[in-house]
């Protein structure tokens, strides 16, 4: 056996005795480069043409959109089907009948496709009216990283709500790898979100954001705990109705309130709750 042979029969035992493998011919986990290409038809369901290397022109939109709708479906359920699988397997519960039952979740997002237009365009609007720099909607659609997070998260936070496990991080965390912006799939979002440059945001869990917050890079709505035991418990902050946080503030705990129509300055540290219209700032040194 060659030194190269060794090394291999090495890692395939370490696979026998550590597990983390994803086998095609066992209840496995759902597989990434599926849910990524799932995404991207979403993605260019959601915004046809936006995302092609080729133009689409009205009497191939119906076909091209049929076409991914139905692939969406396929993938999609399958993959879920896995994620669900995966989740009775380890806790020992019955898995029959997860494919209608995940078939039905995907049908239903499929259903919620509109609405989920309706919001990401209530974004992009709130970008355009709130960037000096934006020239228009196709430019803040094409471009801008924070409406793509916030797409992704839409799509994620529908999957998260109907309790479809695994899945949704994952979507999470590939656009999280593609803008710099995390956003956990838990989390809700109000219309005319606008995440402005958004390279380190972090958006917790349990956090809770009312409609036209404006948000700018390097944010931190966080927990005060990570302990294990406050898993199901709200850790993250609330953000009411038209508040703006500017560059590199943190906000911490499930009991934090930020008051409609507050101003938080840059690089703030914030635990404790702020009435409406307040102005924090650090002071000057």
């Amino acid at each position: 056996m060659s030194n190269l042979d060794y090394r291999i029969e090495r890692i395939l035992e370490s696979y026998d005795t550590r597990g983390g493998i994803n086998l095609a011919d066992a209840q496995n986990f759902p597989n990434r480069a599926s849910v990524v290409g799932v995404l991207n038809d979403l993605e260019n369901v959601i915004f046809p043409g936006f995302g092609e290397d080729f133009c689409l022109d009205t009497e191939t939109l119906r076909f091209v959109t049929g076409e991914r709708v139905h692939r969406i479906v396929r993938n999609l359920t399958k993959e879920v089907t896995k994620s669900i699988q995966y989740i009775c397997m380890i806790s020992n519960r019955d898995g029959t009948g997860c494919y209608k039952y995940s078939e039905q979740i995907v049908i239903a997002l499929i259903d919620e496709i509109p609405e989920i237009r309706r919001l990401v365009f209530s974004d992009a609007k709130a970008a355009l009216e709130g960037d000096p720099a934006a020239r228009s909607i196709e430019e803040v659609l094409l471009s801008y990283p924070g409406l793509a997070a916030l797409l992704v998260h839409r799509i994620a936070h529908f999957l998260h709500l109907k309790g479809v496990p695994i899945i949704p991080r994952i979507m999470s965390e590939y656009v999280h790898g593609q803008t710099g912006i995390d956003i956990h799939p838990g989390a809700m979002i109000g219309e005319e979100c606008f995440i402005d440059h958004g390279t380190g945001v972090v958006i917790g869990e349990t956090c809770q954001i009312g409609t036209k917050v404006k948000i700018y890079q390097g944010v931190t709505l966080g927990a005060l705990s990570v302990k294990k035991i406050m898993a199901d418990k709200k850790r993250h902050p609330t953000i009411e109705d038209g508040v703006t946080i500017y560059a590199g503030a943190t906000i911490l705990g499930g009991d934090t309130v930020i008051g409609e129509g507050s101003v938080i300055g840059g690089n703030t540290w914030i635990t404790e709750s702020v009435p409406p219209g307040s102005r924090i700032y650090n002071p000057p040194s």
